[in-house]
């Protein structure tokens, strides 16, 4: 069946139309994905302003119409953190629907990080033993691991490269105060729970998925996106440590001229640097293995498991 995938993130708002049936992986058809910036578009109240509201609801219905053109049979439409945490996100899920009849499901923070553990269950298979996965989003930090399919431990913090940017960076370019900070509150919430993840030994296999870790990855040497996902691609923590000091000197356009970072997301680069090294840091990993398969195909993924029951 062909399933219209639309996730409502901090930064992105992305609809991929997928060829899905169970047992075969999900196979891409057709992507389309606009930059929403509800993370920044919060007012001071902790509210997500008109603006943001507007351009969820042009997006959204914008995503309706290109899955009906590319043959969609049915919408699986979802918000992370950002919708999450607003003050209004019920308010704002509501005028979506009253204006595009879209119903959108708000995923708690351990649904993302439990679907996005299944996603990588999933793409390494059972040989891959017992597996740490890691996801930095636009607000959140999403951290889970187990030997099965189900984790034992999930859990979000907030501690996604666009809201660091926007509480820390938002003045100007960081000074070393700033930066020192910054690294200090996320190791202390990192450092906080870890324990639950810690307590199982040390993983077999370690990943990471998202935007900010490819980013990562390719600032670092890993191989673009244009020779396919198949390409084994990681992090490897001494590497990122090295490069930190020349993220923090580098100014935004040349942050943005780095390998794998796009303009719109170049003011995120080195805060989501800072929380991947602390990760691989805390939980003594010399490198995370970087995993094309996230939230979005574990939703489809854990959506084709209910229709199969079903049936």
């Amino acid at each position: 069946m062909r399933l219209g995938v639309l996730d409502i993130g901090s930064n992105t708002g992305h609809l991929l139309v997928v060829d899905a049936h169970r047992g075969a992986a999900p196979l891409p058809a057709y992507s389309y994905k606009q930059p929403l910036r509800l993370a920044e578009h919060l007012d001071e109240n902790g509210e997500v302003a008109q603006a943001g509201i507007d351009a969820l609801a042009e997006f959204t219905a914008q995503a309706l119409r290109v899955a009906e053109d590319k043959g969609s049979e049915d919408m699986l439409a979802f918000a992370t953190s950002a919708v999450r945490e607003a003050g209004n996100g019920d308010a704002v899920l509501a005028e979506v629907r009253e204006r595009t009849g879209q119903d959108i499901v708000v995923l708690s923070g351990e649904d993302e990080a439990r679907l996005t553990f299944l996603a990588v269950r999933r793409w390494f298979g059972w040989s891959a033993g017992r597996l740490s996965v890691f996801d930095i989003g636009g607000g959140s930090l999403e951290i889970a691991g187990g030997a099965d399919e189900e984790p034992d431990v999930a859990w979000s913090l907030p501690l996604g490269a666009a809201r660091l940017a926007r509480q820390y960076f938002a003045d100007g370019p960081p000074d070393e105060d700033t930066v020192r900070e910054l690294r200090r509150q996320i190791r202390a919430d990192i450092a906080r729970d870890a324990g639950r993840l810690l307590r199982a030994g040390t993983p077999d296999h370690a990943a990471a998925t998202s935007k900010t870790f490819r980013s990562l990855a390719r600032i670092c040497g890993a191989a673009p996106s244009a020779e396919g996902p198949l390409v084994p691609r990681a992090l490897p923590l001494a590497a990122l440590t090295e490069w930190i000091p020349k993220l923090v000197a580098m100014t935004p356009g040349e942050l943005a001229g780095l390998p794998g970072v796009s303009p719109s997301r170049s003011h995120q680069v080195l805060p989501g640097a800072l929380v991947a090294e602390a990760v691989m840091d805390i939980f003594d990993l010399p490198a995370l293995e970087i995993c094309p398969w996230a939230l979005r195909e574990g939703v489809i993924l854990e959506r084709l498991d209910q229709i199969a029951a079903i049936l």
